[in-house]
């Protein structure tokens, strides 16, 4: 009867079912967390340029060097 029983007991068991589930909506979050930084990746390279150049020409002019 204790063999009938555990196999009952595992049968119902949905604790991995739910830890699946819960590792397949991270790796969909993942990928759409990844493909939104790869279209947004040219517009950061710009955006970053300009903060690069301007603080260059900041750092210029406050040391007077050219």
């Amino acid at each position: 009867m204790s063999f009938v029983k555990t196999c009952k007991t595992f049968l119902s068991d949905e604790d991995g079912a739910t830890a699946i589930e819960y590792g397949l909506i991270a790796a969909l979050v993942s990928v759409a967390a990844i493909a939104a930084l790869e279209a947004m990746g040219g517009s950061l390279t710009a955006i970053f340029g300009v903060v690069d150049t301007e603080l260059q020409n900041a750092a210029t002019a406050a040391t007077g060097t050219t």
